[in-house]
């Protein structure tokens, strides 16, 4: 027989690298009908230190990438463990860690979560279910996006949920089955830009508002040829280094010139995406603070109501989602589909590591 309660953690850093998230959830499940309540949360940011490392690990070599993995699981572990002592969570039954995506290749078969060894079990004396993308890469899927059976689950009202991260991605039902994709960089870019006039963001996007769209750069910018794939399709960080930044710095413009031109694009491409301009959509990640990009969002879909949740569903959905991965692993259920990744089959993932 299977539970009908959980108690977990789930733990998250994104692309963005505004920290790692950790939420305290309770899942209740019966007759199929899944609830849950984030009982606390917090965000640790990186140190300046810790930040550097990860913005550049893409180039590290095969050994320093290994050396990265072995201390960012030490750190993970010290951070979770603070967490569960300082929150005083009792009677977990797993913490649920995403890691941090260095390399993801899926085309190449090549997925990589620093943060996901087995040591961090015995470090933390807790069950860890973890490393959720590989085996769907493994199964020939792009190992992403695995948030939309959380969605399905967890959020069934809306038409579609959006996430705005450092890339946005959306999940929708289709022909009774879910549907969900990459869309764009978002504030990977917008992140990038602000950086170089001494910002950690662009806050509510006050400095894009400021700023004048380069026709010929959104031109260019749209006509990139991922935006012309049929999902399932993903997007790494490779993506933006090697094809969005130098099309971008090809123009001698103004940083809030790029800023805004690239809120433009990201805000079109959302728009492009999806097959129906009307309903709802469920908005969370770090962009749903940015007024500017929502503006534009509206502007591009009149019909369309946005609806921004409350702040701890906000900036804790992944860390939710992937705690509710985590739980399903533990339950032997489907926790990735492939008619979002491409992978040969539905499956449960991840590994479960017991302390």
């Amino acid at each position: 027989m299977f539970k009908e309660k959980y108690n977990v953690v789930g733990v998250m850093s994104g692309t963005s690298l505004d920290g790692i998230d950790l939420a305290h959830i309770v899942f209740t499940v019966e007759n199929n009908i899944w609830e849950f309540e984030i009982v606390t949360s917090e965000t640790v940011s990186y140190t300046s230190d810790w930040l550097n490392k990860l913005k550049i690990a893409i180039s590290f070599s095969a050994v320093a990438l290994e050396i990265l993995n072995q201390e960012y699981t030490s750190l993970l572990a010290v951070i979770i463990g603070d967490f569960i002592k300082k929150k005083d969570i009792k009677n977990l039954d797993a913490v649920c860690s995403h890691g941090h995506t260095i390399v993801h290749q899926p085309q190449n078969g090549i997925t990589l979560q620093i943060g996901n060894l087995p040591q961090i079990s015995s470090l933390i004396h807790q069950t860890v279910v973890c490393d959720f993308r590989v085996q769907d890469v493994q199964l020939g899927g792009q190992g992403a996006p695995l948030v939309p059976i959380g969605d399905q689950i967890l959020f069934p009202e809306y038409d579609y949920c959006m996430n705005l991260g450092g890339f946005s991605n959306v999940s929708f039902e289709q022909n009774k089955k879910r549907i969900a994709f990459d869309i764009s960089p978002v504030n990977t870019v917008l992140n990038f830009y602000a950086n170089e006039i001494g910002l950690d963001y662009d806050d509510k996007g006050s400095i894009s508002r400021t700023g004048i769209c380069n026709q010929n750069l959104l031109n260019e910018l749209n006509a990139v040829n991922f935006y012309q794939k049929t999902p399932p399709k993903s997007l790494g960080f490779e993506f933006v280094k090697e094809t969005i930044l130098p099309i971008i710095n090809s123009y001698s413009i103004a940083v809030e010139d790029k800023l805004r031109t690239f809120t433009e694009h990201a805000a079109l491409q959302i728009a492009l995406a999806l097959p129906n301009k009307n309903g709802s959509i469920f908005i969370t990640g770090g962009g749903a603070y940015n007024d500017f990009l929502l503006e534009r969002i509206q502007f591009h879909l009149p019909k369309m109501k946005l609806i921004i949740p409350t702040a701890k569903i906000l900036e804790f959905k992944e860390a939710l989602i992937f705690a509710l991965l985590g739980v399903l692993k533990l339950r032997g259920e489907i926790n990735v589909l492939s008619s979002v990744t491409g992978a040969k089959k539905d499956h449960s993932s991840g590994v479960i590591v017991r302390a």
